[in-house]
């Protein structure tokens, strides 16, 4: 069966006659892995990423009167109250994988650890089979192996016409990374991100339409390799499949920061830089149509109608 194969480093096809969409370079059991961890906050960058994002809401001629959060540990909390400052009566929902965790974030007061599930009203959890205007999800997709999967998700929690509104990150981010590992000869440090233009093919075959997609470019600067690692090892883990199988040891971790402290791409005030590429994205969820095989019934009595209707406009 075929599949997603690299074009390019920021490109992706498919054969047309498959509906195997997932992404190569991306280790599945490690992508789980990742989303399962516990999370007690957002990284920085996700939370000014939600923040960009929440400012163009101002672009929609009609604000959505419903939302659901998707993954809004990983997405920001604070990313959060600014949604429902912005959206302030429009109801909203939640779903991610750390309930438990999201219950105690957002409790509005102190929760007995036997009852947990007082911290959040059940109504808040996308459990019910009640759509909502938007499906609102923050740098989540660069992680998912397989966002077909996601997307037809996404599409059953929408109504009609309801909006998907993204982000993640691009093929163009850690590229002074990737130039480091490769003067060492070493494997890649991450697993290849998806160009927005593919995104939007895949948004397509998902079921969503008018797809808009585009992307910013931003830079990181640190003090040292070390706190450069630290930043990193809060975005996200490396899934690339081809990753080096066992654990490292502490000479290849010296090995490592040294090489970026020689060979890191620095800025003039002699700092260490890193270029996140950020992919903006919203579509619309698009009423599912009859297949080509159903054959469609129209009474005989209706079909007369229809034929006298148009000899008389064509007598007209």
């Amino acid at each position: 069966m075929a599949s997603i194969y690299w074009r390019s480093p920021t490109a992706l096809t498919t054969d047309m006659n498959t509906e195997d969409y997932r992404i190569p370079t991306i280790d599945a059991t490690a992508s789980r892995r990742w989303l399962h961890l516990p999370r007690h906050e957002a990284p920085w960058l996700h939370e000014e990423v939600g923040s960009r994002m929440v400012e163009r809401l101002q672009w929609l001629r009609q604000p959505p009167r419903s939302w659901l959060h998707w993954e809004p540990l990983l997405g920001g909390l604070q990313t959060h109250q600014r949604l429902r400052t912005a959206l302030i009566d429009a109801p909203w929902k939640l779903w991610g994988v750390d309930r438990a965790g999201i219950e105690r974030r957002l409790a509005p007061a102190p929760v007995p650890w036997w009852q947990p599930w007082r911290a959040a009203p059940a109504s808040v959890w996308a459990e019910s089979n009640e759509p909502v205007e938007m499906v609102w999800s923050n740098m989540l997709l660069h992680h998912i192996g397989d966002p077909m999967p996601l997307f037809h998700r996404w599409h059953g929690h929408l109504q009609d016409q309801g909006l998907l509104m993204f982000s993640c990150l691009g093929p163009q981010t850690l590229t002074e990374l990737h130039q480091v590992h490769e003067r060492m000869g070493w494997p890649a440090p991450t697993h290849q991100f998806t160009d927005m233009h593919d995104w939007g093919d895949l948004l397509v075959r998902g079921g969503f339409a008018e797809p808009v997609v585009d992307m910013e470019r931003l830079q990181l600067t640190f003090s040292s390799a070390h706190t450069l690692l630290a930043e990193l090892r809060s975005l996200g883990r490396n899934l690339l499949r081809g990753r080096y199988p066992a654990c490292r040891g502490r000479r290849w971790l010296d090995g490592w920061l040294d090489a970026v402290e020689r060979y890191g791409v620095r800025n003039a005030e002699g700092r260490l830089q890193l270029t996140f590429e950020v992919v903006y994205g919203h579509a619309h969820k698009v009423a599912a149509r009859p297949s080509r095989k159903d054959p469609s019934r129209i009474g005989l009595d209706e079909m007369r109608s229809m034929l006298k209707s148009g000899r008389d406009t064509g007598n007209g």
